[in-house]
């Protein structure tokens, strides 16, 4: 089985929890206490979503690759 390599954003929610998510791959993602064990979610997940696709006889999406991450201030 060839392996296949998924880029991860982590972020922080109101709750102070982790949640990482794999764009490009419809509903993955997962939350933990640390970045690590959201990680370890999301990888859980991914798997779950990548087997769901294959019962239904889609092909894996395309990964994104992230080029940037940039932060903004807009005045409210």
């Amino acid at each position: 089985m060839a392996k296949q390599k998924y880029q991860v954003i982590i972020e922080m929610d109101e709750d102070g929890l982790y949640v990482a998510e794999i764009p490009g791959v419809c509903a993955c993602y997962a939350q933990g206490r640390t970045a690590e064990e959201a990680v370890a979610n999301v990888k859980d997940v991914l798997g779950m979503c990548l087997e769901e696709m294959a019962c239904r006889g889609e092909d894996p999406c395309p990964q994104c690759e992230i080029v940037g991450v940039e932060q903004i201030e807009v005045e409210l």
